[in-house]
């Protein structure tokens, strides 16, 4: 159970509860009294089935404040700011979360102010979703489920017992002790790398064998970006060093934007010097054309053409010789076979702490793709294998070794 002492960090936060019609509603009263007591600032949203569950007048006398329930209030016609109310907040929860709220929430389904709300939310949003055994199991619930974890919004998964159908299985909202807890983790993992300085690389290199053609790789730069969200996230001042992508900055992060793997050597290089720990997750071609041509090569000249390859330098190797003490490296790894010897074996040569193995012979691993699976191995022979899961989820895995890089 949680002890209100470890609620601590919950005090002067600004918190937005959502409250939707599912019979869990009454322990939503419970929740914000834990919240309430923490010292935080509470404002209630509810959904017109909601309103059928718990009374308005309840959670507005353990909150302090009206519940927010329709666009404009009933007696002086004064519009609810849903775009405040997202600017206020420093989290949103909406508990219990149901199948109807949550298909709305993942299709933007703007016709209520808790949505609406959501929609205009800065910070983060967690939801403890609530239904019967079978709605939870529903494909279409799972897709939606999924949809908003991509969206990075966090779920708190429903407990197993018996349902207000009085069947028994999985469905039931989480205990406002557990949910008061998460949110409070929430809060303690945002300040957990303030103070450190990290550089993350991500996307690939392109290297020019003309004007208009290069040798590249499939890299997206989706783990690269996610692992700095994440750090940035944990309070981290994240510097990220990018090859092409079409992928927005993450919030809090500073972008240096290169294209070859020289420019990507000399802004890491000079983010180093600064730095405390460093993620090598571009993926950085191994070699350039000796000789890239200064105008387009036509198709019509005669006999075929030779392009001379020359190594170019190795990032990873190059900080890892520059490492001071104190410094944190981390490396990556796609290897093809004989995964993990390659992988130990580039960690011994670069100087690496850590690195980072994944596999293209995996279905959901690689180049492009919105999951990742991997293994993280330490300097000390430490390994932990992972799960496939999304790369936002990945990243808070990576992140948790970054903070303990031992176990």
């Amino acid at each position: 159970m949680t002890t209100q002492d470890s609620l601590y960090v919950l005090r002067g936060k600004h918190i937005v509860l959502g409250i939707t019609g599912g019979i869990a509603a009454y322990k939503s009263a419970i929740l914000l009294r834990l919240l309430i007591k923490a010292g935080a600032e509470v404002q209630v949203v509810m959904t017109p089935a909601g309103k059928q569950m718990i009374t308005p007048a309840t959670m507005a006398s353990l909150s302090g404040k009206p519940v927010v329930s329709e666009f404009f209030a009933a007696n002086t016609g004064e519009w609810h700011s849903h775009v405040d109310l997202g600017l206020w907040a420093d989290v949103m929860i909406v508990a219990p979360a149901t199948a109807c709220t949550i298909g709305k929430m993942a299709a933007g389904v703007a016709d209520n102010m808790l949505v609406t709300t959501y929609l205009s939310a800065k910070e983060h949003v967690m939801i403890a979703p609530a239904m019967d055994l079978d709605m939870w199991a529903h494909p279409s619930t799972q897709r939606n489920i999924a949809t908003l974890r991509a969206d990075g919004v966090e779920i708190i998964e429903p407990g197993s017992g018996e349902l207000a159908s009085h069947l028994v299985g999985k469905g039931r909202m989480a205990e406002p002790e557990e949910i008061a807890a998460r949110i409070a983790a929430y809060f303690r993992r945002k300040q957990s790398m303030k103070g450190r300085h990290i550089l993350v690389t991500a996307g690939p290199t392109f290297e020019d064998i003309d004007p208009v053609r290069f040798i590249g790789n499939y890299s997206s730069g989706k783990m690269g970006f996610a692992i700095a969200a994440e750090c940035a996230a944990r309070g981290a001042e994240v510097t990220l060093v990018s090859g092409p992508v079409s992928l927005a900055t993450p919030a809090g992060v500073k972008r240096i934007d290169v294209r070859s793997a020289r420019e990507m050597l000399e802004a890491c290089q000079s983010v180093w010097l600064a730095a405390d720990t460093a993620v090598m997750a571009a993926a950085v071609a191994d070699y350039r054309p000796a000789h890239p041509a200064d105008r387009k090569i036509k198709r019509e000249r005669e006999g075929d053409i030779v392009i001379e390859l020359i190594k170019n330098p190795d990032i990873a190797a190059a900080l890892g010789s520059a490492k001071r003490k104190g410094q944190l490296l981390m490396g990556f790894a796609l290897e093809t076979d004989t995964e993990t010897a390659n992988a130990l074996d580039k960690m011994r040569r670069k100087n690496l702490d850590m690195i980072v193995l994944n596999s293209l012979r995996d279905p959901e691993a690689g180049f492009m793709k919105d999951t990742n699976k991997v293994s993280v191995i330490r300097a000390d022979g430490a390994r932990t294998d992972y799960d496939a899961k999304l790369k936002t989820e990945v990243a808070a895995d990576i992140a948790d070794c970054l903070e303990y890089p031992v176990d």
